[in-house]
């Protein structure tokens, strides 16, 4: 499917970022659901993850569930590179492609919390949720503004990027940087390197999803008969989908370089970040995912206050926490729905 257009834009001027560049004329892609009460006590945040648009989000946000649009007034903040916020696709020259500034996680909830702030006057967060990077995100705003985040919720993701997830998306760059039509990120916007973006998807197929999902060939439940017809038409289709490599690569650095304990103040000490962290924390990891498996998230969650490991028993690995396997969802959701009726 194309990128959504039912969003809105928050212009931020131009954005100091933690490396010390400076994104110029910024602006951070955003959808409501739900309305704002007079006292604005009623604000969910969830920011998106790896690639994703705000519409991905979607699942968590329905009538009846946890985050009920009906109670709450939820924030889906595009992260900066995603194509709809700023980004090397839609930045203009000299800044665009392969030029645009590196942002980390800090920079992009700076941005967030601009939008909560100036549009809104906003000073707490019932609830800040995210998936993969949307978690990465989360654990961010725990520490970087723990006096407006009551409780936290990061799902199949991580306080910091580990050495193993660094080998998964240090593959990902090599496929797309060496197809020859790559043209060092120079490439026409009509002609991407389709053989890179290709291969990317097929890496990708090997990580998101567990050994079990296909040795059970749980990809029949999801439409397809057989393992070529969804590696090429699930997880080829969704990359060669408006997926712009540049936008890719620059996430990438996102992830790869995440740490929280790189927050100004902590001196990369990122046991000292976590310490900080004053709210509850529901981590969520599933069982199955590769790249941020239990075991990670269990031995982050005893330097947090208030932290603690529930573990998602799927067989859908990463993907178990992207909306994308209801069962998985409906474990989700009461896990947020039991977090919300804690006392702040």
């Amino acid at each position: 499917m194309p990128a959504p257009t039912d969003h809105e834009l928050f212009e931020l001027g131009d954005l100091p970022l933690q490396h010390g560049e400076i994104l110029r004329g910024a602006t951070l892609a955003y959808k409501t659901y739900g309305t704002l009460a007079p006292d604005r006590s009623n604000v969910i945040l969830h920011p998106t993850w790896f690639s994703a648009w705000h519409d991905a989000n979607e699942w968590t946000i329905k009538p009846g569930s946890a985050c009920d649009p009906g109670r709450y007034f939820v924030v889906v903040p595009n992260q900066i590179n995603n194509g709809l916020s700023s980004s090397p696709s839609n930045t203009p020259p000299p800044f665009n492609g392969p030029y645009f500034p590196p942002v980390t996680f800090h920079d992009q909830v700076e941005a967030q919390h601009r939008l909560l702030t100036q549009k809104w006057g906003i000073e707490s967060l019932e609830l800040v949720l995210g998936s993969s990077m949307g978690a990465a995100q989360t654990y961010q705003w725990a520490v970087s503004h723990p006096e407006m985040v009551k409780r936290a919720a990061p799902i199949v993701g991580s306080p910091r990027t580990s050495e193993h997830n660094q080998v998964f998306l240090k593959s990902l760059r090599a496929t797309l940087t060496l197809d020859p039509a790559f043209h060092d990120g120079l490439y026409p916007p009509d002609a991407p390197p389709m053989r890179g973006l290709r291969a990317f998807a097929r890496i990708y197929a090997g990580w998101g999803l567990s050994q079990r999902f296909y040795w059970e060939r749980a990809y029949r439940q999801m439409g397809y008969p057989t393992l070529e017809d969804f590696l090429v038409g699930y997880w080829e289709g969704f990359w060669l989908d408006g997926r712009d490599p540049n936008n890719l690569l620059a996430m990438l650095w996102t992830w790869e370089n995440g740490d929280v304990g790189k927050t100004p103040g902590f001196d990369g000490d990122t046991e000292a970040a976590l310490r900080s962290i004053r709210c509850p924390v529901v981590s969520m990891p599933a069982r199955t995912d590769l790249y941020f498996p239990p075991e990670d998230e269990q031995a982050w969650s005893e330097f947090i206050p208030h932290g603690e490991v529930r573990v998602l028993d799927t067989v859908y690995g990463h993907f178990a926490g992207l909306g994308v396997h209801e069962p998985d969802n409906a474990v989700i959701d009461e896990a947020l729905r039991e977090l919300l009726g804690r006392p702040a």
